[in-house]
């Protein structure tokens, strides 16, 4: 079941959740087969723990991985993934079920890998649901900031060159 606060949120911005069973939608994989989308649709919620206590969330793509080198340039602090615990406490929602809106206290980025999407899926509340949304709807509701953390592609020098 959607979070009251949540639902609310919603409701304020005119969204609707997708809901499923029960435990159906906790990665991205799933969430993007249960809603019929691509990975990169699912906007995964991720939550650091910078090395100097503070928190921030990511959200980006679901097939994205992130850059430690450009999360230390964003927060200017060595990071890591909040432990599940951490993430229960911070957010309020287990692994799985984090959602972008309504959290307090934590600043939050958008990555600009979500800008490939008209309409991309982030969690609501629950490892069972996923919320339609733009880019600027989801700028708007969070008031997040902007960011560009995914690791850069590896370009693959051939072992050998051929003469044109």
């Amino acid at each position: 079941m959607i979070p009251r606060n949540i639902k609310e949120i919603l409701t304020e911005n005119g969204l609707k959740a997708l809901e499923f069973k029960e435990g159906s939608t906790p990665t991205a994989a799933t969430a993007a087969e249960k809603i019929g989308v691509e990975v990169d649709q699912i906007a995964k919620s991720l939550l650091f723990k910078g090395k100097d206590g503070h928190y921030f969330m990511i959200v980006c793509t679901g097939g994205l991985r992130t850059s430690t080198k450009k999360l230390k340039n964003l927060t200017g602090s060595k990071t890591r993934m909040a432990r599940p615990e951490e993430l229960m406490e911070v957010t309020g929602f287990k692994p799985g079920e984090v959602c972008p809106f309504g959290v307090k206290g934590v600043e939050i980025y958008l990555d600009e890998s979500l800008k490939a999407w008209d309409t991309f899926y982030p969690a609501a509340g629950t490892d069972s649901s996923g919320v339609p949304v733009t880019w600027d709807q989801l700028l708007k509701i969070t008031g997040a900031g902007i960011c560009d953390v995914g690791m850069d592609e590896v370009i693959e020098i051939p072992q050998t060159v051929t003469e044109l």
